[in-house]
């Protein structure tokens, strides 16, 4: 997802000149109740089918992308590197975690145990998690990314959960206590922290505020319920509207303003899981995402008044409505929106056989893979 920002060279200086006064990981009581409120409890969705499909993805990404540091972002390397967005062999700390899910809810705990320690060793920062790592320059970038650091803490929930182990639920609790010391500071679910310069982001990507693993941490106070509702509030106040009923990219906290660019079509629609795993998703954003699917017509990119702003699809988006549509227990587009994603994999025997990418070009990307994946299990 293309959602970070690299704070450039003269960071270097700035880290030079702080020295010894780096920010340090912080730790916290891990809440009273059990992390079983992350297991799903609807019907089982998914079909035979897709545990098929699931299974040769499964396998193509264990054999492909991860990697005793990661996951690739793509199979395919590149030459060049971005600034901007993770390229080829670069790794993110959003694929780790959705891996990390993947295995607690496998039961595959010895491989979850290992991953979760290559993904402190190439990541971990400040207790923290760096949001991308470059293992050809062995760079590692200065901020997180929020959202992938609470997937993070969510799968070692689920890691407990469903092992029934309280092997990982301190550890949860205090990258959770290092996200409220810079990330979410003062309640808000800033887009990143840089530990090195103690400066968070202007801007609260509303795809970022994941209810159920913020409501985990912060029910237990009067101060941590007070920061859920204004969290809540700041989503709702970004609705656009029962004619395009998604809802704005972010908010921007000194100008107190929501953004009007266009919509990532992913990010929206993280917006709207979020939301349907507490119950709050509007029966209009239900409606307006059944149209699409059922029409085909789920589009990458749209202009805040509902306009098309980037006409390709993708499975992943088809994934992450399949996701949205099991939590409210809409079976018939659930089942829809998997057929859909199911159409982007390989099945010809070439390199990325199993996995969702592009047969001819070998491109495959990890958001795709470990989007679909996931959205199998409901």
């Amino acid at each position: 997802m293309g959602k970070r920002i690299w704070l450039g060279l003269g960071g270097l200086l700035l880290l030079l000149m702080l020295g010894g006064c780096r920010s340090r990981s912080q730790t916290m009581a891990a809440p009273q109740q059990s992390p079983r409120v992350f297991l799903k409890t609807k019907a089982i969705l998914h079909t035979a089918q897709d545990h098929q499909h699931q299974s040769s993805l499964a396998a193509f990404i264990a054999n492909r992308l991860v990697t005793k540091e990661g996951l690739y972002t793509n199979y395919v390397d590149t030459d060049t590197r971005q600034a901007a967005s993770a390229t080829g062999h670069e790794m993110l700390s959003e694929s780790a975690g959705m891996w990390l899910i993947y295995l607690a809810r496998h039961h595959q705990f010895a491989a979850f145990r290992t991953f979760y320690r290559a993904t402190v060793k190439t990541f971990g920062d400040h207790g923290q998690f760096s949001y991308r790592y470059d293992p050809r320059s062995q760079k590692r970038f200065a901020v997180n990314a929020t959202l992938d650091d609470l997937r993070i803490i969510k799968a070692l929930n689920l890691y407990d959960a469903l092992s029934k182990t309280t092997h990982y639920r301190q550890a949860a609790a205090n990258h959770f206590a290092t996200l409220k010391a810079g990330a979410l500071k003062d309640g808000k679910v800033y887009d990143y922290y840089n530990p090195q310069s103690r400066q968070t982001a202007k801007t609260s990507s509303l795809a970022y505020i994941d209810f159920k693993t913020l409501r985990f941490y912060e029910q237990g106070s009067a101060s941590g319920r007070k920061a859920y509702q204004e969290q809540l509030k700041v989503v709702r106040g970004g609705y656009l509207g029962d004619v395009f009923p998604l809802y704005a990219a972010s908010f921007n906290w000194p100008q107190l303003t929501y953004s009007d660019r266009s919509l990532n079509t992913s990010e929206a629609l993280e917006v709207l899981l979020h939301l349907a795993e507490i119950g709050k998703l509007k029966t209009a954003s239900h409606s307006w995402l059944q149209q699409q699917v059922k029409d085909k017509k789920l589009y990458n990119g749209y202009t805040t008044a509902g306009s098309v702003s980037d006409s390709g699809q993708s499975a992943a988006n088809y994934a992450l409505a399949a996701m949205v549509f099991a939590t409210v227990n809409d079976r018939t587009n659930y089942r829809r929106a998997m057929a859909l994603v199911w159409q982007d994999q390989v099945t010809s025997h070439v390199a990325i056989q199993g996995g969702i990418g592009n047969a001819q070009s070998g491109q495959s990307y990890s958001f795709n893979n470990l989007t679909a994946l996931n959205a199998a299990d409901y």
